[in-house]
C-alpha cells in the first residue's frame, strides 16, 4: 500500500519553503527547489518512522 501526501512549496525571496499538509511538523526551507523537495522527503520519512 502506498500513501500519498501533498507537498506545498513556495518561493519567498531567496528561500524556498514547503510543508506536507497531512503531517503536522513536516516543514522545511532551502535555497533551491530541488534541495527543498529532497529535505521534505527526508523529513516526511523520519516523521512516519517516529513511533
Amino acid at each position: 500500500m502506498r500513501n500519498e501526501y501533498t507537498a506545498v512549496i513556495k518561493q519567498d525571496g531567496d528561500w524556498w519553503i514547503g510543508w506536507v499538509e497531512e503531517i503536522s511538523g513536516v516543514n522545511c526551507q532551502e535555497y533551491t527547489r530541488e534541495e527543498l523537495l529532497e529535505t521534505l522527503r527526508i523529513t516526511l520519512k523520519e516523521a512516519l518512522e517516529y513511533p
